[in-house]
């Protein structure tokens, strides 16, 4: 782009940001839970299919690839020297301080140079925040899930964030009580995240309550169902909080638990948590179906697909991911509970696409498959660069689930681009 790049320069720049650190207390939870604000602010919905406003864009036009051309789940990093769009340091690239991998004095910044290149002569474009702009004028993305979905949407605002445009065309932060919501007053435009790990109504497990999770398979999580009206594209995700002990109920009762084998009132043990996560994305899937289209209104709906950890021992007992370089293609493989979950979301979209013909295609379901790409890239997680000065302290803690920002995370926002491209031609097909 003909920009000097931002992070090859001497790391004195980044010396002031561990120091204010030190003023602030730091201490590691895996998927720390989001602020609930307390004013409620109205939103107009327009619930019409996703049309593109050409006229601001630079070059007048949006390029589309053919739809059936890019499968952008399987490929291999490749090196680029053009690194991020952002450096994390603009007042409008506002993140979790625990993914600031740099500002936490991260030395090594080779993570930063890499891109994903699909397989088959299929390009990834770089991300461009003016057309992802135009794609959402009127409307309102909502993002679902835990701390990853809340580590994506920040990527986004970071990558919006770093346009040319005047301040009109930036995100900026809205008080909105259940989500974290940003608008984009020139577009007319509303981004939001929904703190909701397991999608359905629970209770998380934690230091202070229950060491269980207390999960309701039957019954969607409100915090973000009661604003379906309000949302024309939901990308929705989950996975890290079910392998954890829980107690699982369906109508009112307890139906299995799971790691919980001294719990005497639990009549049936379950040995894994791959049906309760099948029932729960169901569930969520369902409600969004039936919610929207009974009412006429339309609704695009991605499912974001898991997104591995890198540990080297368990997390909670010294586990790190000290690696420097994504794996090369072939070296590893997704398979395990990394692939379980994978298949699960697959084929649960497959039944959501069925169950939406019901109502003439209203809503529209897609799979953003990022499994493979992020099972390759031990190297972009914060590790113990979660905090600064991670090596002062005698216990060093690390963090494998969560991505630096800027990093591999930000590739997921240029798929999650195509797709929107791709459900665009959609409209205008019909």
């Amino acid at each position: 782009m003909g920009l000097t790049n931002p992070f090859k320069v001497s790391y004195t720049l980044y010396a002031i940001f561990p120091i204010i650190g030190l003023i602030i207390s730091f201490y590691f939870v895996p998927f720390p839970f989001i602020t609930t604000f307390q004013i409620k602010l109205p939103y107009y919905s327009i619930s019409t299919p996703l049309m593109v406003n050409t006229s601001s864009n630079s070059s007048g036009k949006i390029e589309y690839a053919n739809e059936n051309s890019c499968d952008y789940s399987i490929g291999k990093w490749v090196r680029d020297e053009r690194g991020p769009l952002y450096n994390g340091t603009s007042k409008y690239c506002k993140m979790k301080k625990n993914q600031n991998c740099i500002a936490n004095g991260r030395p090594n910044t080779e993570y930063l140079y890499w891109r994903w290149k699909p397989n088959d002569d299929c390009n990834l474009a770089r991300f461009d925040p003016s057309t992802f702009l135009q794609l959402i004028r009127n409307r309102h993305v909502a993002f679902v899930g835990d701390s990853v979905a809340r580590n994506q949407i920040e990527s986004l605002i970071c990558m919006l964030g770093s346009n040319n445009d005047d301040d009109s065309s930036k995100p900026k932060r809205l008080y909105h009580k259940g989500s974290r919501k940003w608008n984009i007053l020139s577009h007319n435009a509303n981004l939001s995240f929904y703190w909701s790990p397991f999608l359905v109504r629970g209770d998380m497990r934690s230091q202070k309550g229950p060491h269980y999770n207390t999960i309701y398979l039957d019954h969607v999580n409100e915090r973000w169902a009661r604003d379906l009206d309000e949302m024309d594209m939901i990308v929705i995700s989950l996975g890290h909080w079910f392998d954890v002990p829980s107690i699982y109920y369906v109508g009112g009762s307890i139906s299995s638990c799971l790691k919980l084998p001294q719990l005497g009132y639990c009549n049936h043990h379950v040995n894994d948590f791959y049906d309760p996560l099948r029932q729960a994305l169901r569930v969520a899937l369902n409600t969004i179906i039936e919610a929207k289209a009974t009412k006429g209104d339309k609704l695009n709906v991605i499912v974001r697909t898991y997104s591995p950890s890198h540990f080297e021992g368990e997390w909670n007992k010294g586990g790190t991911c000290l690696k420097d370089k994504p794996y090369e293609d072939g070296e590893k493989k997704v398979e395990g509970m990394d692939a379980e979950i994978r298949r699960i979301e697959m084929e649960e979209v497959e039944i959501a696409k069925e169950k939406a013909k019901e109502f003439g295609g209203l809503i529209r379901l897609e799979i953003m498959d990022v499994t493979k790409l992020a099972l390759l890239r031990p190297d972009g997680h914060p590790g113990p660069y979660m905090n600064p000065f991670p090596f002062a302290s005698k216990i060093v803690q690390n963090d494998c689930v969560h991505w630096c920002l800027p990093g591999p995370i930000d590739t997921w926002n240029e798929i999650l681009l195509e797709i929107m491209k791709k459900l665009v031609l959609h409209s205008k097909a019909e």
